[in-house]
């Protein structure tokens, strides 16, 4: 507990993380205010206009599916008059199964609305956080072993793997703290805020539900990226080693490797990218489309899904890699 609670310290006392926090809080004031200013609360005329053109969108719809059903029963042929488009199954046009709804807050003009910017919103606060902790995470084991921080501590405590395993629980479990007060702070300010200058919207089980799973599985990336960055930290025994490799990456296999893939037309190509896992576990899943392996002539629709299950293992099996060849290296490494 010794070894933990000084790392806590070392943690907080850390410049770059007080910068760091900083720069968090800045980020979600100015967000925050933002909205503050770019919202009104609407008025009784404003929601009434809404809620009417809501009446109708699913009046609407629901003619549309009438008439495809009387279509199919025969009532009302089809002649070459009539141009609209109807498909050939009428389950696509049934309101209730739509899965999209016509809701008041897609006619409020100028309204922040909870329900449907609080989803974007988390993201960006995912995204914050992502790199927060990657930063923190490398710079933390980075300016350590590279200032000779670490010998010091291994001639109090010396266990190598002890030392370094202590390193990274402390640094998980800080970040995992900073995020869950962040995310909880930043989701009630915006709550109010719709609360009080905006449009709270429909919010119902399935809502929380949605965004919880996402802020649940937000953190669990936050902590996998902070693991990654203090591994690739610790393996080039400096903090510009992380910095670099990930920009490497993304720079030459992200950018220059999808172009080159492209080139030569290899099938689904975005599952070799590690910025599809990311998505696909933050959002649950992902479409893309690829036509690579479609006939010249035919039906072929080249859509295929990503879905969170495999990019939570690829994500794993990397981070946990990583960690790896960063204790292993660790424990062999001549530190002076």
């Amino acid at each position: 507990m010794n070894l933990i609670r000084a790392e806590l310290e070392r943690l907080g006392a850390r410049r770059f993380v007080q910068l760091m926090v900083v720069l968090l809080v800045l980020a979600f004031g100015v967000t925050a205010a933002t909205t503050l200013a770019s919202s009104h609360t609407p008025t009784a005329v404003e929601l009434a206009e809404a809620q009417r053109q809501v009446a109708s969108d699913r009046r609407a719809m629901e003619l549309e599916h009438d008439r495809c059903l009387a279509r199919d029963r025969g009532d009302v042929p089809r002649t070459a008059d009539d141009f609209s488009y109807l498909p050939d199954d009428c389950s696509q046009l049934d309101p209730a199964l739509r899965e999209y709804q016509p809701v008041t807050a897609d006619y409020l003009s100028g309204v922040f609305t909870f329900t449907r910017q609080a989803m974007p919103l988390l993201y960006f606060l995912v995204a914050f956080l992502m790199l927060f902790g990657f930063l923190v995470g490398a710079s933390y084991i980075g300016a350590d072993l590279n200032s000779g921080g670490v010998v010091n501590l291994l001639l109090w405590r010396p266990r190598r793997l002890t030392v370094l395993g202590a390193k990274l629980g402390t640094l998980l479990g800080a970040v995992l703290g900073l995020s869950l007060l962040a995310s909880a702070a930043y989701l009630v300010t915006f709550w109010v805020i719709a609360q009080i200058a905006g449009y709270p919207g429909p919010t119902n089980a399935a809502f929380w539900a949605s965004l919880g799973a996402v802020w649940g599985r937000g953190l669990v990336l936050v902590l996998l990226v902070t693991a990654g960055g203090f591994a690739i930290a610790t393996i080039g025994r400096h903090t510009s080693a992380a910095l670099g490799a990930v920009a490497a990456y993304l720079v030459l296999w992200e950018l220059g490797g999808r172009i080159v893939l492209q080139i030569l037309e290899v099938a689904r190509h975005d599952q070799l990218m590690l910025v599809s896992y990311i998505g696909a576990w933050l959002a649950g899943e992902m479409s893309f489309w690829d036509n690579t392996p479609c006939p010249p002539y035919g039906s072929c629709t080249g859509n295929y899904t990503l879905t969170w299950g495999p990019a939570l293992t690829v994500l794993l099996l990397l981070t946990s890699g990583l960690t790896a060849a960063a204790f292993a290296m660790f424990r062999r490494r001549d530190l002076t």
